[in-house]
């Protein structure tokens, strides 16, 4: 009865938030409902724990997430997905209370969770799902995760035999995760045009998850993502993967599996190998390729970070990058040194204010490899920030560009950030920063100028 009582009450919140601001509130009634009963996800029924598919990682679950839930809805499955991005209990909860009767039974078939990493043990004890796609595991949120090592480990301890993994061939922490679950299922991007070896004196290797000596990569797809293996013991990634991704063609947002030629809507690297994950997870699933290609084709991912505006006669493309990953924040210096047109940069990297002691750290940035922008026909930097702005543009200076070229700022103050447009020649300007800055830097620029995406 308590169960019953405590759904009734987070199913009006719901409501109430709903018709409030459809916007908002998308794990409210979820938190209402463990405040009242701490295992309230527990006592759901109707849900087969066979189609549960958990998808966790540091980079690429929330768009991830996104592409298997609309390849499955594309292909007529019945399918319950957290789509806000409230990847953690209070999420959950939210998704079953939006998708169970008053009687708390579950009406969908398939259950699709993003699941933030560090929460997947205890949401996994409350919610046994037989299924998880883990995109990788790599440095992020220091302040809250600590080391990589350390989610990998709370990972692992929580996975089981009677599980189904989906992973990354090419990345090393996450693939090792085999020797703990009952089936594997490797998924795999080959070399490519976008593949590069890395000699930077930044470049730090991880060690190996088998017996800790370095690994060492013949070439990298992603940072930290590419062929492998261990300089003392045989772990290494596969030569041919259960999902292999062949003959990238990038100019025609297209490539090739199983001798069959695919086309997507989006061709960084980054999404080649969430595509790679839905195929490989589909296909064990019982969807026909054609069907996973229908829903590829219609796929519009709705977690994009990347906004153009027109602001000052200029062509503003305003980028935000999750600061405390460098392979997120990686992926949008990518976008910025793939454009060869004459620019300008600006990064605005800031203190991290997610609780208490609030933390400034720019070392992120240091793992970036920063000289592809510096060689893209750049004009003039800016680098702004009330604690990290001097940081940023040493690590510029390293990478190869030129002092002289590069504005300081150290003030949030954006008038003062984008008074630098008044003596830029370049008509096309690029600005990174974390994703706490979204709201107040769209808001200043539209203020300006029109937005267009």
């Amino acid at each position: 009865m308590r169960f019953i009582l405590t759904l009734w009450i987070s199913k009006f919140v719901a409501l109430a938030v709903n018709l409030a601001d459809k916007k908002r509130g998308s794990n409210y009634s979820g938190k209402i409902a463990l405040k009242l009963m701490p295992n309230f996800v527990a006592h759901f029924k109707n849900i087969d724990y066979s189609k549960v598919y958990f998808i966790s990682g540091t980079n690429g679950k929330s768009t991830t997430t996104n592409l298997l839930h609309h390849t499955l809805i594309s292909a007529g499955r019945s399918v319950a997905c957290n789509t806000e991005g409230a990847n953690m209990m209070g999420g959950v909860a939210t998704t079953l209370i939006k998708n169970s009767s008053l009687l708390g039974v579950f009406k969908k078939e398939y259950l699709v969770l993003e699941i933030d990493e560090r929460s997947f043990p205890a949401i996994r004890k409350v919610l046994p799902g037989r299924h998880l796609g883990l995109t990788n595991l790599q440095k992020d949120q220091v302040q809250r995760n600590g080391d990589p090592d350390f989610i990998y480990r709370k990972i692992r301890n929580a996975v089981g035999e009677d599980m189904t993994l989906y992973l990354n061939n090419e990345e090393p922490r996450s693939r090792s995760l085999a020797d703990s679950c009952g089936k594997a299922v490797y998924f795999s991007v080959e070399h490519n045009s976008k593949s590069y070896t890395c000699d930077d004196f930044y470049n730090v290797t991880l060690p190996c998850p088998k017996c800790g000596h370095p690994i060492s990569y013949e070439y990298y797809n992603l940072k930290s993502i590419g062929k492998f293996h261990c300089t003392r013991c045989q772990y290494r990634s596969t030569e041919k993967a259960d999902v292999q991704i062949t003959d990238l063609d990038f100019e025609n947002n297209a490539f090739v599996c199983d001798n069959t030629r695919w086309t997507v809507p989006y061709n960084n690297p980054f999404y080649i190998y969430n595509f790679a994950m839905c195929i490989a997870i589909c296909r064990e699933l019982g969807l026909a390729d054609r069907e996973i290609q229908n829903g590829f084709s219609s796929f519009t991912n709705p977690a994009t970070h990347k906004v153009l505006v027109n602001y000052k006669g200029k062509e503003i493309h305003y980028l935000q990058g999750k600061q405390e990953n460098p392979e997120a924040l990686q992926s949008q210096i990518d976008v910025i040194s793939s454009d060869s047109r004459r620019k300008a940069v600006f990064v605005g990297l800031h203190q991290i204010k997610d609780f208490y002691p609030h933390y400034s750290g720019s070392f992120y940035f240091f793992d970036c490899d920063f000289a592809p922008v510096v060689m893209s026909n750049v004009e003039h930097y800016v680098s702004f920030s009330e604690t990290v702005a001097n940081d940023v543009a040493n690590r510029m200076i390293l990478a190869g560009a030129d002092k002289n070229t590069i504005t300081i700022i150290d003030s949030n103050d954006l008038d003062k950030v984008f008074g630098v447009l008044d003596s830029v020649t370049a008509d096309v300007v690029y600005v990174l920063t974390n994703t706490a800055s979204t709201k107040r830097i769209k808001n200043y620029l539209t203020q300006g100028g029109s937005i267009n995406g």
